[in-house]
């Protein structure tokens, strides 16, 4: 099997997105392609069809495209070369009338096709024989199993097809409920087996993931805690491809080894409260052990303190089991419109389980945040906010804490470290957390009228909710004297209106009248002004929390556009 990669389902227009989002129901983490000008309610918009398919595909991700068959054969036809690498490709009716898998056998597009069919209340239109003759998949097995060789497979298969029995050794509920043609004396063998053995082009050997890999401490550096545990592997006789997961008490879940190893199998990595494990550890077993039992039901092997390895007798999904590492990401989506949120953030919004933040704000994710669950909280209870959020990431969620803008400037990335220094709480070490960047409002204001911000500048508040007056008074003074570029932000509220009339005063000691200033209010919203004004036109009225005003430097200069606007600028060079 190909590495995993998430499926994209691709439309040419807006019938589609409906069928579109039935499938993606039942494909998580599943994004939805339409193409610029003709869908909207999208994930990605595209403008080169042909471009987009052929990327994807390059990319193994599973294709489904709503269209015509043709044209998906057409535009990938120059690309296929390796039917074992190629990743599945289906074309899907506008209407949902017709699932037809086309490419990606040995990658699962029966498969596939079958759970688009179920969702769609269609019969998939699947044309293999094997699959029809004996009511499976050989070439790609269910969740759970690997196929050892299959390059044997094709022969395998067509020698069943002539009429060759096949002898079943081992347990695997999927075969033995088909149509092979089972024999004990068949000439040909299925083995389903977690131990290494060498296949035969007479016997295919299919690895249940069956064995859990517990590791409880540090076990070395990434390197070495690889090479630790495929020794081990080796020395049990054991098939790396039946590993279903590696499993930790929760305590380990920031050792980077443990997710080292995880990749290096290709496997998730889960974990364990110590509640999970409290009844096995008055047991006597050791963490590694206990684990590794709570994995699988049955004992471990003896191993490294530090280690255990487990055998279930049917396989497991592992996502099942345990939790995984909880993850919060703080994001910033820009100041509000879709095309400046970055590529990063919108990959983490998909990925999400849940989203936390101010209502406006979860608002500007559009459908990014469809099938999320939301967390809406007062703008003001930043505090409660991220303790919420890190709450809900300790119980191995991943969730997204959304600011506009960008959130490391005046917004909840702060707002979380504070709790995190102040507030600690054990579980919250397991958390992986990271910061996602977003277009400040600053930039944004900036860019709509030129480039203001060319030469050196600062960013206040003008918000005394957390910091005295009087720091503010201090800082404006500096800054003026400094002669930055100034971007105030949160410059009037409904109980703050006399702070801007404050800064004006402040500002024109060391600024003259005529200093052009920006004014931007809701941008990237509907609603959207920005605007240039002299110093002596700013008052307290023209301005609201929605609102960043960009106070120019004496060497922040105007040039006159022909329909009457402005583009404001800060030469680089500063000179007398």
């Amino acid at each position: 099997m190909m590495t995993k990669v998430a499926p994209a389902v691709v439309v040419l227009g807006q019938n589609s997105v409906a069928v579109a989002r039935k499938i993606i129901s039942v494909l998580p983490g599943a994004t939805l392609y339409g193409l610029a000008g003709r869908t909207s309610g999208v994930d990605v918009s595209f403008t080169n069809f042909s471009e987009t398919l052929r990327e994807l595909f390059a990319q193994g991700a599973p294709l489904i495209g709503i269209c015509a068959a043709g044209i998906l054969i057409r535009t990938l036809a120059p690309m296929l070369s390796d039917k074992r690498q190629e990743p599945p490709l289906l074309a899907v009716a506008e209407d949902g009338s017709a699932v037809v898998p086309l490419l990606g056998g040995l990658n699962g597009v029966n498969d596939l096709a079958r759970r688009i069919a179920e969702v769609l209340d269609v019969q998939p239109a699947i044309t293999t024989t094997g699959d029809l003759r004996f009511r499976t998949a050989l070439l790609s097995p269910p969740a759970g199993y690997h196929l050892a060789n299959p390059d044997d497979a094709k022969k395998f298969i067509s020698d069943l097809l002539a009429g060759a029995q096949v002898n079943l050794a081992g347990r695997a509920a999927w075969l033995s409920n088909s149509q092979l043609p089972i024999d004990p004396n068949g000439d040909l063998t299925i083995r389903i087996t977690e131990r290494l053995v060498t296949p035969t082009a007479n016997c295919l050997v299919y690895h249940p993931a069956t064995i859990a890999i517990a590791i409880s401490d540090i076990i070395g550096c990434e390197n070495e805690a690889i090479a630790l545990v495929q020794q081990l592997l080796v020395d049990a006789e054991l098939a790396p491809a039946s590993v279903a997961g590696i499993f930790a008490p929760i305590s380990a879940a920031s050792d980077p080894a443990i997710h080292a190893v995880a990749r290096a199998l290709e496997v998730p990595a889960r974990f364990f409260t110590p509640n999970q494990l409290k009844s096995l550890l008055s047991q006597g077993y050791n963490p590694a052990q206990a684990a590794a039992i709570a994995a699988t039901g049955t004992s471990p092997l003896s191993l490294p303190i530090h280690l255990a390895i487990a055998i279930a007798p049917e396989p497991i999904d592992p996502n099942t089991i345990g939790q995984p590492r909880g993850r919060l990401a703080i994001i910033g989506t820009g100041p509000g419109a879709s095309q400046w949120m970055s590529p990063q953030v919108k990959e983490i919004l998909k990925s999400a389980t849940d989203l936390v933040g101010y209502k406006t704000y979860l608002d500007l994710v559009g459908s990014l945040g469809d099938g999320k669950q939301r967390h809406e909280s007062d703008n003001r209870e930043e505090e409660a906010r991220a303790r919420m959020a890190l709450d809900l990431a300790a119980t191995g969620r991943s969730v997204a804490v959304v600011s506009s803008g960008d959130p490391g400037i005046y917004a909840m990335a702060t707002a979380v470290f504070e709790v995190l220094d102040h507030d600690a709480k054990p579980e919250w070490d397991s958390i992986d957390i990271q910061v996602a960047p977003g277009i400040s409002a600053m930039q944004a204001a900036a860019a709509a009228i030129g480039a203001p911000l060319g030469h050196d500048f600062c960013a206040i508040s003008l918000s005394d909710i957390l910091k005295p007056w009087s720091i503010i008074e201090q800082r404006i003074a500096a800054a003026a004297q400094a002669d930055f570029v100034i971007a105030f932000y949160n410059p009037v509220s409904k109980e703050r209106t006399w702070q801007l009339a404050q800064a004006i005063n402040i500002l024109l000691q060391y600024r003259t009248p005529d200093t052009p200033v920006v004014l931007a209010k809701n941008l990237g919203r509907q609603g959207q002004t920005v605007k240039a004004i002299a110093l002596s036109q700013l008052t307290p009225t023209a301005a609201d929390m929605r609102t960043i005003i960009l106070i120019g430097s004496t060497k922040t200069r105007t040039i006159s556009r022909s329909n009457d606007n402005l583009w404001v600028y800060t030469p680089r060079r500063y000179t007398d």
